[in-house]
């Protein structure tokens, strides 16, 4: 409960010798060309997207509404109480005017956020281990309850069914290809303007990417304002440090690697009050102190020279997209 709160507070010692090759920032999300199986050593408290269902192929004359939810994260167990600090997880409802039938859409971690956020530390192992898979999850129905008690279940276009199947294609890549969540946007100030090193990758841009792909198939959508949430951290120039081979491996890094698994050390999970404060200090130490992270992105190591405020959550404003092509009428 308390991560989101701790977020700023990461941190290591030792700089990079790799100088990034030289390309535009933010740094590519990278795509892959298959989903890889997960270790059986991930294990997630709540289970992956337990009733989930394929998606249905829609009659071409079907009008379907969509919905935009939102709701605080862990809002099944704790309400409200992460949604007075904006936290908010995202998904899209359809709803069939030929069947009535409805159905909710999201994309969020196979093992929970704080496995995303966080590399185990395991026994015999050099490297942090990654349990950080992220996927869509598509099922039958849509809990009013949840999504309205402290969020939000509005409507924000109609499609054909012809436009919802070329949609389903589209998850189906998109969820193939694009498999690591990624918990961090980190940018050089909070200045709108100012230079994004690494973008997330996470629930609100898999509706984002939704919405616009739904654009491009012809949608309208209506003139309301959507907001999301973004945990940022602030960094100056990112430092390339390399992957898992060329740290951890046989003839890497060893004392670059040893930093980085004491940066971690601390984030692993708490056996007592004591040990809790204890390693906060650490957290303290590394990030605020000493000005160090390391993000793990793209399968590959990062040293991030932080810089005040260190980390800010926002829910900022996304405007609802604009198709490139012409409405189709629904």
């Amino acid at each position: 409960l308390l991560l989101p709160l701790l977020l700023p507070l990461l941190g290591p010692r030792v700089s990079g010798e790799l100088r990034w090759p030289r390309r535009r920032w933010p740094v590519p999300y990278r795509r892959f060309d298959f989903r890889p199986k997960a270790d059986p050593y991930c294990q997630a408290r709540y289970t992956f997207c337990p009733t989930g269902s394929a998606i249905p192929l829609m009659k071409a004359e079907d009008v379907i509404e969509v919905y935009r939810l939102q709701a605080p994260v862990w809002e099944f167990k704790y309400g409200d109480l992460l949604g007075h600090l904006k936290i908010m997880h995202d998904a899209v409802g359809f709803k069939s005017s030929l069947t009535g039938r409805n159905y909710t859409m999201e994309w969020y971690e196979l093992f929970q956020l704080g496995n995303c956020t966080f590399p185990h530390l395991r026994p015999g192992m050099d490297a942090p281990f990654w349990c950080n898979q992220g996927a869509a999850c598509f099922y039958e129905g849509i809990d009013d309850a949840h999504w309205k008690a402290n969020g939000t279940l509005v409507l924000v276009t109609t499609i054909s069914g012809t436009m919802f199947n070329e949609m389903a294609q589209w998850v189906k890549y998109d969820n193939e290809t694009g498999i690591y969540y990624e918990t961090w946007t980190v940018q050089a100030s909070p200045d709108k303007k100012s230079t994004v090193w690494f973008d997330s990758y996470e629930c609100s841009k898999f509706i984002l990417r939704t919405y616009q792909k739904l654009a491009d198939l012809g949608a309208v959508f209506k003139k309301i304002q959507t907001n999301y949430t973004s945990i940022i951290l602030f960094s100056g120039e990112p430092i390339y440090l390399g992957n898992e081979t060329s740290i951890f491996g046989p003839q890497g890094n060893k004392t670059l690697a040893a930093a980085i698994r004491d940066f971690y050390n601390p984030f692993k999970p708490h056996q007592s009050v004591r040990q809790f404060f204890v390693d906060l200090f650490k957290i303290i130490d590394h990030v605020i102190l000493n000005h160090q992270f390391y993000l793990f992105y793209n399968l590959e190591y990062w040293f991030l020279p932080m810089k005040s405020p260190y980390l800010k959550i926002v829910y900022e404003e996304v405007p609802l997209p604009v198709g490139s092509k012409a409405s189709f009428g629904v």
